[in-house]
């Protein structure tokens, strides 16, 4: 597949609280194609971590 399904965009930032529903996320959009760009971003809000992942979709230019 040479775009995202579903309209989805090229370039994605997941975020939310550091749990097994964003991890969920993450992997569900891996298992869509989309491939890790780089490591997460990390932050404490006070009262929970905080993360940020960018996906990009194979063969973004």
């Amino acid at each position: 597949m040479s775009t995202p399904p579903d309209g989805l965009p090229m370039y994605r930032v997941l975020t939310g609280p550091d749990d097994a529903a964003f991890c969920r996320r993450v992997s569900e959009a891996m298992s869509l194609g989309y491939q890790l760009h780089k490591g997460p971003a990390v932050t404490f809000d006070g009262e929970n971590v905080i993360v940020a992942q960018a996906l990009v979709w194979p063969g973004l230019p």
